[in-house]
């Protein structure tokens, strides 16, 4: 009678390919796809300025150029159709090396085929449209706020202007959009700390003759994905939350382009960072440090002010007795969290307040009233949630029209917040924090006056972070 023979799970293993192998094909493609679509979509003459462009231009031999001709798979222009084509074959690599023994080289090969894959679907393609626009003039190849408008605030933070009091129709912003929906010409809604920090990078290429927002916004992505696989304890979990952030198909879109939700999003894994490194080590220093980079989230982006409480909590994580103890106990430690947080609304108050005390009422203004649709030049009503069936069932008479949006905000969040306040209480850990912090602000949006798609690749972020870090 023949013998049966079993595989051990380590034969298993070197059989079946790792999931990290399929989810970097996803996002490659996704994400490659996406760009090349929007590219078709909005830059028509995007052909013919790479091939003008004088560095561009020159990386590509004459004959090549000939052979591919006037039409193309997309994108359409020859620079950006090399680097899919590099991105996909790095990917397929990857596949490759994943099933590969022996071990030991397989993790360093992984990681050097990821970066690749990075650099060429989401780095170079951002430095190629900041090429191209240094070409084209200050308005063309990126977006309108996170930086034609940056830029504009870094110019009159230095000339000693309030950006909040100030308009952008003499600025590059005058030649962006739709005309009837320019009401962020007369409004500034970012907080300070994305234009104060861009300050010494923005002289700097006044310096040399060059300067771009995304510059920056790349510099602290770069640093944010070298840093946020400290935040998982297995190798798969770290290749994946690099995947998820740096190849996140809408929010790599918005970093091309140049929105700014990755500013917001580096500082926020760099508290997190801090904050493990203080669980791990119980030094406080990393404890305050953890404040202090969260406390600078909070001044860029009031999209971060929603993971406060959450974050509150997680200073607790040293008192489990405190944390566990129902709401009583919560109420107990409002006085020791007050204590721990105070560098971060120092830092907030630091970078907030003198805007406040030059002219708060600009202030509200532009950060307030605009992204409520209140005054004359309020947002409109916008993107892809519910207030699209405000718009259809004729509850306004335009998409400038008031309506209570608040309120279904206030009724669906605040009994969400407390909800997720007391499941994290029975369970303080990062990974659910982040969980309830993207679901508490994807609701909150979804009932909000708009839904941008790029919050939705902010979200995305946010939920890839909570669910792996939830799998530790």
């Amino acid at each position: 009678m023949a013998q049966r023979t079993t595989s051990t799970p380590i034969q298993r293993a070197n059989v079946r390919p790792g999931w990290d192998a399929l989810l970097l094909i996803l996002l490659t493609v996704a994400l490659v796809r996406i760009d090349s679509l929007a590219e078709a979509a909005v830059l028509p003459t995007l052909r013919q300025d790479v091939l003008s462009h004088p560095l561009l231009g020159g990386l590509l031999p004459a004959a090549g150029i000939a052979a591919m001709g006037e039409r193309s798979p997309w994108p359409g222009e020859p620079v950006g159709l090399l680097l899919i084509t590099l991105a996909i074959g790095f990917a397929f690599a990857y596949l490759l090396v994943d099933l590969a023994r022996p071990a030991r080289w397989r993790s360093r090969a992984k990681w050097i085929l990821l970066t690749c894959v990075l650099a060429t679907v989401l780095f170079l393609p951002t430095l190629k449209l900041v090429l191209l626009r240094q070409q084209s003039g200050p308005a063309s190849y990126t977006h309108d706020g996170g930086v034609i408008q940056t830029e504009a605030t870094i110019d009159y933070l230095l000339d000693g202007r309030n950006p909040y009091r100030e308009d952008y129709t003499e600025t590059a912003m005058a030649e962006w959009g739709f005309d009837e929906y320019r009401t962020a010409l007369y409004h500034y809604p970012y907080l300070p700390w994305t234009f104060v920090f861009s300050a010494p990078f923005y002289l700097l290429g006044q310096a040399i003759g060059f300067y771009d927002q995304r510059l920056v916004y790349l510099l602290l992505l770069a640093i944010a994905l070298a840093l946020a696989p400290q935040l998982m304890g297995n190798e798969r979990a770290k290749l994946a939350a690099v995947m998820l952030l740096g190849l996140n198909p809408l929010m790599g879109l918005d970093v091309i382009f140049g929105q700014n939700d990755s500013f917001v999003l580096a500082w926020v894994i760099f508290s997190l960072v801090a904050w493990q490194r203080w669980r791990n080590s119980g030094q406080t220093k990393w404890r305050v440090a953890s404040v202090l980079l969260f406390g600078l989230a909070c001044a860029s982006k009031p999209t971060a002010w929603f993971l406060a409480p959450f974050f509150g909590l997680l200073l607790l994580a040293d008192r489990p007795e405190l944390a566990k103890s129902g709401w009583m106990g919560l109420l107990r430690a409002v006085p020791l969290i007050l204590r721990r947080v105070w560098p971060g609304l120092l830092v907030f108050g630091l970078l907030v307040g003198p805007y406040l005390l030059w002219d708060a009422r600009a202030f509200y203004d532009d950060v307030w009233r605009w992204s409520s649709g209140q005054g004359e030049t309020g947002y409109q009503i916008w993107g892809w949630g519910a207030s699209n069936f405000v718009l259809m069932l004729g509850l306004v008479t335009n998409r400038f029209g008031q309506w209570p949006f608040w309120l279904l905000e206030g009724i669906v969040a605040l009994p969400l917040l407390l909800w997720f306040l007391r499941r994290q209480q029975q369970n303080n850990q990062p990974g659910l924090a982040l969980w309830h912090y993207a679901t508490l602000l994807a609701l909150f949006f979804y009932f909000s006056r708009f839904l941008n798609e790029n919050y939705l690749g902010y979200l995305l972020a946010f939920f890839a972070l909570g669910y792996l870090l939830s799998e530790e």
